[in-house]
This record gives structure tokens, C-alpha cells and sequence, in this order.
């Protein structure tokens, strides 16, 4: 049997790979967007928030790492079909894909409206599937064919998160598009893996807790962080490296995986 020997230095690098990252301007994907960056891949920070995108271009430009900001609003296979096209024309390939953009709410069956449950569908559901669509082709036509997929779910897609009824719908639908598409594609060389976090400590949450806790911010994110195992909830930053590693040539035998990454909470 031959050792492979690694270099230390080369692991987790992402030289010479485009990735495009949707919901790139703050959060999970912001974070996603600054370390594919620094660790060598040029990346297409996509966000339908103009100064959210153009904001993590400039810091990965100021770093001295390759970013081109395009708007994208992923509700739009227009929009997604475009962000790939311009994407491709500047780097000539597609290499990864980060199905990062979503939207929350709060509400068990009969608090979800017929227009709340659209909207979270539509962005969720419908961004994941236009986006996907808009890279599969590109993967599928480029030479050398192939790329990596990476939705970030969550685990109120795996088990029950009380009064997340179409939150939950649409990420176990998140869950479901990865596994199809990894087995659809994967003697393509197109793998696709999906991230389930737990309750993770950015905008998302803050625009939660202003929106159902106005008035008990703190006492709502302090209950927050005491229901997580750890004892707090998750940052960003510590989500970004799974995506890392699942982008990467070191995960080529990882397709169609549920990683999940929150505290510990779904092992109660």
C-alpha cells in the first residue's frame, strides 16, 4: 500500500477553484465567503443586499484575496442563471456552489399564513433548486466537468424545533434536494453535501429576536444560548471550516452527507 504524505500547508487550500456563495453579504455566508477566499479560491459574493455584498468584496480585496460582488436575488432562475453566466465569463469555471441564502420565521400550522409559508418557500426552497440548476448545467458543460455543492440546512430539517413549521419544511426539503442530487450526478464528478446547523448567534438570529422579542431581547437571547449543551450558540466562524472541508478535494468521497454542527443539541 503507498502512504500519501500531505503537506500541511496545502490542506483545506482552495487555489485556482471559483466558488459562488449566495447570501454571502453577512452571516454564515459572509464568513463562508472570507475564508474560501483566503484560502485561495476566488468567489462570487452574491447577496440581493447591495451593501452587504459589496461590504465583504472590498474586506476580501483588502486582504489581497479575489472577490467579484454580483446581485442575486435567488427567488429569480433569471437571476441565478445570470450570477452563474457572469461568474464563468470572469473566471472561466464554476468549481463550488454554497446554497447559503435563507429567511426564517416563527409559527407552528395554524400561525403560518398562506403568504408566510410562500415566501419561505420561495427563498428556501426555490433558491436552492435555481441556483443548483444554474451550476449543475455550467458543472455538467465545463472541462473538466464536476464541482462541489454545499446547502446549509439546518437541523430543524432533521427533528422538530417547537413553532418552526415551514422553517423546518423547507430545510428537511433542503436536505432532501442534497441527497438526490448527489446520487443523480455522482458519476458526473458533481458531489453535494448539506450543513445543519443549530441555533448560531448572527443576523439572522438578531432579526429573530427584534421581531418576536422586542422587548426581552437579552433575557430571550441569554435562554438562547443556555439551551444549547455547550452552553451558548454557535458563531459563524465556526461554521464556515465544515464548509471548507466539504468544497475541498479533501472531502471527494464525501456526497450526499448531513453534517451536523450545533452544540450538541439534536444529541439530547
Amino acid at each position: 500500500m503507498t502512504t500519501r504524505w500531505v503537506e500541511a500547508t496545502a490542506v483545506f487550500r482552495l487555489d485556482g477553484k471559483s466558488a459562488l456563495v449566495t447570501g454571502a453579504g453577512s452571516g454564515i455566508g459572509r464568513e463562508i465567503a472570507l475564508l474560501f477566499a483566503k484560502q485561495g479560491a476566488t468567489v462570487a459574493v452574491t447577496d440581493i443586499n447591495d451593501d452587504g455584498r459589496n461590504v465583504v468584496a472590498d474586506e476580501i480585496s483588502q486582504a489581497g484575496g479575489n472577490a467579484i460582488p454580483i446581485a442575486l436575488d435567488v427567488t429569480s432562475l433569471d437571476d441565478a442563471n445570470a450570477a452563474v453566466t457572469d461568474f464563468v465569463n470572469a473566471t472561466g469555471r464554476l468549481d463550488i456552489l454554497v446554497n447559503n441564502a435563507g429567511i426564517g420565521m416563527v409559527g407552528n400550522l395554524v400561525e403560518t399564513s398562506p403568504d408566510d409559508f410562500a415566501r419561505l418557500v420561495a427563498v428556501n426552497i426555490y433558491g436552492v433548486y435555481h441556483c443548483s440548476l444554474a451550476a449543475v448545467k455550467q458543472m455538467l458543460g465545463q472541462e473538466p466537468k464536476g464541482g462541489s455543492i454545499v446547502n446549509i440546512a439546518s437541523i430543524a430539517g432533521q427533528v422538530a424545533v417547537l413553532r418552526r413549521f415551514a422553517y423546518g419544511a423547507t430545510k428537511g426539503a433542503v436536505i432532501s434536494m442534497t441527497q438526490s442530487m448527489a446520487m443523480d450526478f455522482v458519476g458526473q464528478d458533481i458531489r453535494c453535501n448539506c450543513i445543519c446547523p443549530g441555533t448560531v448567534e448572527s443576523p439572522f438570529v438578531e432579526a429573530y429576536l427584534n421581531t418576536y422579542h422586542a422587548g426581552e431581547i437579552e433575557e430571550a437571547r441569554a435562554q438562547l444560548h443556555t439551551r444549547q449543551p455547550l452552553g451558548r450558540m454557535g458563531r459563524p466562524d465556526e461554521i464556515a471550516p465544515l464548509a471548507l472541508y466539504l468544497a475541498g478535494d479533501e472531502a471527494s468521497y464525501v456526497t450526499g452527507a448531513q453534517m451536523t454542527i450545533d452544540g450538541g443539541l439534536t444529541a439530547r
